[in-house]
């Protein structure tokens, strides 16, 4: 696996919520690029929880949203945004876990759509939720380095 530099680090006004190491209430999450999948590992707590030692599913959704985010950035070096996220919800995922991981590919591209399948897993493989998305992507003739300052791995 390979590193993804966080390209955005140094942008003025940059405060995401998933990624964005410096925002104070932030998941502070890195992403690694391995093969065709993007991939992201996160430590659920007591904070993130619905019912008692479960984490709600709408952090799931959004650790799956923010993964087909850095899909799209890093194999279609573009942006863009989530027009649908269809999620399963197959297992509850504990809180006590060590850690999740999360990883996403394109299925297909339509223009400039992407289809973008995603799985939440635990350390043993065993997926606990499942994802399809459809994202919007910004064609590359509307990119500048403000929107879009490109998308690398550790070594490139």
């Amino acid at each position: 696996m390979k590193k993804i530099i966080n390209s955005w680090i140094n942008t003025e006004g940059y405060n995401c919520f998933v990624c964005c190491p410096t925002n104070p209430i932030g998941l502070h999450l890195e992403f690694w690029e391995d093969g065709d999948y993007i991939v992201t590992k996160f430590k659920p707590t007591h904070d993130y929880e619905s019912w008692q030692n479960t984490l709600h599913g709408g952090i799931q959704a959004l650790l799956i949203d923010e993964t087909a985010g850095w899909v799209v950035c890093r194999k279609l070096q573009t942006n863009g945004v989530t027009s649908k996220m269809n999620m399963e919800y197959l297992k509850p995922v504990s809180t006590l876990l060590d850690e999740i991981i999360v990883r996403a590919h394109i299925t297909k591209m339509m223009r400039n759509v992407a289809f973008i399948e995603a799985e939440l897993m635990d350390a043993d493989s065993t997926v606990l939720t499942r994802a399809e998305l459809i994202y919007f992507c910004t064609p590359k003739f509307k990119l500048d380095e403000t929107t879009f300052p490109g998308c690398k791995v550790e070594g490139e």
